[in-house]
C-alpha cells in the first residue's frame, strides 16, 4: 500500500458586504473574504493539500483565476473535481486535518455543518475530518480582521 501526504494553505482577504463562506457555510458576519471564487479558504486549502498529496499542481493551476468558469462558484464543486482527480490516479482520501487562522467570527457553532458539508463533496465519513480554529492573538492583518488563513493536510492511499 502507498500511502502519501498533502499540505495546503490558502489566504483571503476579509471585506464588508463580502459573503463570508467556510467549509461550504455561510458564516454570519459583517464581512466576507474576497476571490474569485466563493473564496472558501478552507476548502481552498484542503484541495491544495489534496493535489499536492497526488503530485497534481495546486489548485491554481487547475482552475485559474483568469478562468470565468470558475468565477463565484461553490468551492465544494472544485473539491469534488479534486477528488475525481486522484482517483483517476488511483487514489483514495484518508482523512483531512485543517486549522483555520482568524479573529472573528468563532468557528466552533458551524464546524459540525462543515464537516457534514466536507464529507458530501469527498465520501469521507465526517470522523474523517477535523476542524481547528484559532486566533492571532489581534497580531497583524488576522488581527485586524483584514484576512482569514486556513491550513490543511491529508492523507491518500492507493487502492
Amino acid at each position: 500500500m502507498k500511502i502519501k501526504v498533502g499540505f495546503g494553505f490558502d489566504v483571503h482577504q476579509i471585506k464588508a458586504g463580502h459573503p463570508f463562506i467556510v467549509g461550504g457555510v455561510q458564516l454570519e458576519h459583517h464581512a466576507g473574504a474576497f476571490g474569485h471564487s466563493d473564496a472558501d479558504v478552507l476548502v481552498h486549502a484542503i484541495c491544495d493539500a489534496i493535489l499536492g498529496a497526488a503530485n497534481l499542481e495546486d489548485i491554481g493551476y487547475h482552475f485559474p483565476n483568469t478562468d470565468m468558469r470558475w468565477k463565484g462558484i461553490s468551492s465544494l464543486l472544485l473539491l469534488k473535481e479534486c477528488m475525481k482527480l486522484i482517483q483517476a490516479k488511483g487514489y483514495q482520501l484518508g482523512n483531512i486535518d485543517a486549522m483555520l487562522c482568524l479573529e472573528a467570527p468563532k468557528i466552533k457553532p458551524y464546524i459540525p455543518q462543515m464537516k457534514v458539508k466536507l464529507a458530501e463533496a469527498t465520501g469521507l465519513d465526517p470522523d474523517d475530518i477535523s476542524i481547528k480554529a484559532t486566533t492571532n492573538e489581534t497580531m497583524g492583518f488576522i488581527g485586524r480582521q483584514e484576512g482569514v488563513v486556513a491550513y490543511a493536510v491529508c492523507l491518500i492511499e492507493r487502492v
